[in-house]
């Protein structure tokens, strides 16, 4: 009877997840509903329908539209799971509230390594592209936190945050100086300047999102425990028998790889790291084996509903996804290094 009684919370808290999982399933079916459908040039149902039977029975202008939308579509969800999960990594592993791979500089360390593989090296091939990417995040990432970890107070949020944004402002000088000396490099990269969801092949989005997902699920399925662990500090998670240092790291590598992908296919996607988090724990508390989950979930609503809205908002220029999470998300950066409460100076 006692079991019986203490269960049904349990219960409780399981059907209601399931719910919230359902709606969230639902609006991310609309939103790349939407992605297909909406844009300058509106599609049917029942045109994306032909596209998927019987192509051929299409006019050309609506199969191009179509089939320029779906990879789109597909690099929206791919790129909105891996940095909604690496921006709630980072914050879980690091209790930094202000955690996100384009503060951090680890989008502009991949774009900076990029640019000096097409520049020196000479790469051209998406995994070309990716390990660089991984490579300058990876560096970045170190420099960052060595930057602010100089000083008696040591890596605090707000340190994290302005030497994030140095190095981010110092590479991209190297970045721009290095496209003014090519103009057949600045060609290869300007689509990543803007962070647009539309400038890769259904092949090339394939191949990231599997990387992206080797990188992904074994983080859903262990991630969420670890990090709740981490949540109570480091003493206690080493008490737990949490390998506390080499946990970081390995989780540091998750996110190193799901930045470095994610701007090597799509370019610097910002804030969206920043706001899938808090965003998420809005909604479904501080469990992080439900964050990761539902991150995996808003991360690419946010996104594909950003491309969307910069789609429709002036017709028939698209704003990209990158300048409408920026316009999201610079206002709630503000807001949380105004609260004190949350950030600590």
């Amino acid at each position: 009877m006692v079991n019986s009684d203490f269960s049904q919370p349990t219960r409780k808290m399981n059907i209601g997840f399931a719910r919230q999982l359902s709606i969230g399933l639902l609006a991310l079916g609309i939103a790349c509903a939407l992605s297909i459908f909406v844009g300058a040039r509106a599609i049917s149902p029942t045109f994306f329908w032909k596209a998927l039977v019987d192509p051929t029975s299409l006019p050309q202008a609506e199969l191009a539209v179509i089939t320029a939308r779906i990879p789109r579509t597909l690099s929206g969800i791919v790129v909105g799971i891996a940095l909604g999960i690496a921006g709630t990594l980072m914050q879980g592993m690091t209790r930094n509230p202000l955690a996100d791979p384009g503060l951090l500089g680890l989008h502009s360390g991949a774009a900076t390594s990029v640019v000096i593989g097409i520049h020196v090296f000479g790469i051209g091939s998406i995994l070309g592209y990716a390990s660089f990417g991984f490579i300058g995040a990876g560096i970045a990432a170190l420099l960052v936190y060595t930057i602010a970890s100089m000083g008696k107070v040591g890596a605090t949020p707000i340190r994290l945050a302005l030497a994030g944004a140095a190095l981010s402002t110092g590479l991209s000088s190297i970045t721009s100086a290095m496209l003014l000396l090519n103009q057949q490099v600045a060609d290869q990269f300007r689509f990543w300047q803007m962070g647009t969801l539309g400038a890769r092949s259904k092949n090339e989005v394939l191949i990231i999102g599997s990387i992206i997902a080797i990188s992904t699920i074994p983080t859903l399925v262990f991630g969420g425990k670890v990090l709740n662990s981490l949540a109570l500090g480091e003493d206690v998670a080493s008490s737990l028998g949490l390998h506390v240092r080499r946990v970081q790291i390995y989780l540091a590598t998750i996110v190193v790889l799901l930045a470095g992908s994610a701007t090597a296919l799509v370019g610097p996607i910002g804030f969206l790291g920043l706001l899938v988090p808090h965003a998420t724990r809005l909604l479904v508390g501080t469990d992080y084996r439900r964050i990761l989950i539902f991150s995996a979930l808003i991360g690419p609503l946010l996104l594909i509903s950003a491309d969307v809205l910069g789609r429709i908002i002036f017709p028939p220029t698209e704003v990209q996804a990158s300048v409408m999470t920026a316009v999201i998300g610079a206002p709630v950066f503000i807001a949380l290094v105004r609260n004190r409460k949350q950030v600590e100076l």
